[in-house]
C-alpha cells in the first residue's frame, strides 16, 4: 500500500523519507505526496496514473521501464536517477529539476514542463512531442538525433545545445540563436528556416 501524506514538510522527517524500497510493478492511481524524499528506491515498472508529487526529492531512483499519465512532478528534484525505456504522457513538471540523471529511450509526450530545469543533460535520441517546454533550461545539453516535435520552447535556454540531427518540425524556436548552439544536420520547417535566417541577420524575401 502506498504510504500517504498527511501535511507538507519543508524539511522531511522520517515520516516522509522512503528510502531503498522496492516499489517495483506498484500502481500509484491518484496518489498524493508533498514534501518526501524517495532515496535508492526501484520505481521499475511503476504506474503513476493520476498521480501528485509536489515538492519532492528523487535521489537515485531507477524509473526504469516506468509509465507516467496524467501525472503531476510540480517543483521536485530528481538527483542521480535512472530513466531507462521511461514514459511521460500528459504530464505536469512545472519547475522540476533534473541533476546527473541518465535517459535512454526516453519519451515525452504532451504535458506542461515549462521552466523544467535540465541543464547539460543527455537527451540523445530522447523523444518530445507537443510539450509545453516555455522558459525550459536545455542549456549545454545534447540533444543530438533527438525528437522535439510540435513543442514550445518559447524563453527556452538553449545556449550551448547540441541539436544536431534532431528533429525541431513544428516547434517554437524562437529563443533559438543559431550562433551559441549546434543545429547543424538538424531538421526544421521552411517557416523556421525563416526565422533562423531572421536571427543571422540574413533578409529573407
Amino acid at each position: 500500500m502506498a504510504i500517504r501524506p498527511t501535511r507538507a514538510h519543508s524539511n522531511p522527517d522520517d515520516s516522509t523519507v522512503v528510502r531503498a524500497e522496492d516499489w517495483y510493478g506498484r500502481e500509484l492511481a491518484g496518489d498524493t505526496y508533498t514534501g518526501y524524499s524517495f532515496l535508492d528506491t526501484d520505481w521499475t515498472e511503476v504506474s503513476t496514473q493520476g498521480a501528485v508529487f509536489n515538492e519532492c526529492t528523487f535521489a537515485g531512483v531507477s524509473f526504469n521501464a516506468s509509465r507516467h499519465t496524467g501525472a503531476a512532478f510540480t517543483n521536485c528534484t530528481f538527483r542521480g536517477c535512472a530513466f531507462f525505456d521511461t514514459r511521460f504522457s500528459d504530464c505536469k513538471l512545472v519547475g522540476s529539476q533534473f541533476q546527473r540523471c541518465s535517459f535512454t529511450l526516453f519519451q515525452v509526450s504532451g504535458g506542461d514542463w515549462s521552466f523544467t530545469g535540465l541543464p547539460g543533460a543527455d537527451l540523445r535520441q530522447a523523444s518530445f512531442e507537443d510539450v509545453r517546454m516555455r522558459e525550459c533550461d536545455l542549456g549545454g545539453a545534447r540533444l543530438e538525433k533527438a525528437v522535439l516535435i510540435g513543442c514550445d520552447l518559447s524563453g527556452a535556454t538553449l545556449h550551448g545545445a547540441k541539436l544536431g540531427g534532431a528533429d525541431l518540425r513544428g516547434s517554437d524556436l524562437s529563443a533559438l540563436d543559431p550562433l551559441t548552439a549546434e543545429i547543424r544536420g538538424a531538421i526544421i520547417g521552411l517557416e523556421q528556416a525563416a526565422q533562423i535566417a531572421t536571427a543571422l541577420g540574413l533578409q529573407v524575401r
